[in-house]
């Protein structure tokens, strides 16, 4: 045996090119769930829903959704659970529970859907408007004329 291979042995590192391979293959990642609540308190902090979920097993990571112009919580967030069974009895235990003085929904969280048809009364994208800019109003019979000025807004 090398010196190089009884190195590796003693080390605990891979002694063969196969068992470098087999080392360094990914290993599938464990899957968190992703657990929704919603209908929280307003005043409800990612605290307040980590200690809530605490309980029930160990918790990744917390999110309250936040308005981006006020700061103010929106009333939901997202709660990632390390095994699927302690998720499941979070789920189990706290749907409909009184939590702030609200009856709070916890389901698993569906992923963000993306592309597809739009939904209805919404129409989508722009598209082209033939002879129209972004604003849907045509610029055709302006080309040449001087822009007028604007009377100020007060």
């Amino acid at each position: 045996m090398s010196l190089l291979a009884e190195f590796r042995l003693r080390a605990g590192l891979p002694t063969s090119l196969k068992n470098i391979r087999e080392a360094f293959q990914e290993q599938p990642e464990k899957q968190m769930k992703n657990l929704f609540v919603g209908n929280l308190n307003f005043q409800t902090t990612e605290s307040d829903l980590r200690a809530l979920f605490e309980p029930f097993g160990p918790v990744g990571r917390v999110h309250m959704a936040m308005d981006r112009e006020t700061g103010r919580a929106r009333g939901f967030g997202f709660v990632e659970m390390t095994n699927d069974d302690d998720a499941a009895k979070a789920i189990a235990a706290l749907e409909g529970k009184d939590v702030g003085g609200r009856k709070i929904k916890v389901n698993e969280a569906r992923p963000k859907e993306r592309g597809g048809s739009p939904q209805p009364g919404n129409r989508g994208g722009g598209g082209n408007r033939a002879g129209r800019g972004r604003s849907g109003f045509s610029t055709e019979d302006y080309g040449e004329a001087a822009r007028q000025p604007r009377e100020p807004r007060w």
